[in-house]
């Protein structure tokens, strides 16, 4: 089997990220449109993310913030996107580089992306996504087991894109 030496996966990823990107500044502008709203996960351990030491302690690995209601300071850079959301009706402000992006998702489009971390900001870990940051009411907390919230309606599942569906498989 010939090597991929053009590293077309990650052409596809980055092409991706400029997807994401692009969404997030038109909504900067605009703010978001209808129903639309978005879940990113993203890796807490990337170079580049920057957020409290509180959350960092919470959410060591993997962290997961919804941006539909109250946020607030969205900024898009080339490199990364700011935000300022409330945890525990604590306000914080994250940043965070796209290559640290893992997942995102906007539930009501039925529309999702999967990311493969870059090798350097892999580590090895199975563990699922471990909080969920809804930011629907100021008092509405990061994966809080005290929230009692009714689930969200959301239309049919996301279909979540994988890039390992393209990839050619060796053997």
């Amino acid at each position: 089997m010939s090597e991929d030496l053009i590293r077309y996966d990650v052409l596809a990823q980055e092409a991706l990220r400029g997807v994401v990107r692009k969404v997030l500044s038109e909504v900067a502008q605009t703010g978001l449109p209808g129903e639309h709203h978005f879940f990113i996960t993203f890796d807490t351990r990337s170079p580049g993310v920057r957020i409290s030491s509180r959350l960092r302690g919470q959410y060591p690995e993997e962290m997961t913030i919804v941006l539909q209601h109250q946020f607030w300071d969205l900024n898009i850079g080339d490199q990364q996107f700011e935000v300022g959301l409330s945890f525990h009706g604590i306000p914080e402000r994250l940043v965070v580089p796209y290559p640290a992006i893992k997942s995102f998702v906007d539930p009501h489009a039925s529309f999702g992306l999967k990311f493969d971390l870059p090798e350097e900001a892999e580590q090895a870990t199975d563990a699922p996504v471990d909080v969920v940051a809804e930011v629907e009411g100021p008092e509405v907390a990061a994966g809080a087991p005290e929230a009692q919230e009714e689930p969200a309606k959301q239309g049919p599942a996301a279909e979540v894109v994988s890039l390992d569906a393209f990839r050619k498989k060796n053997g």
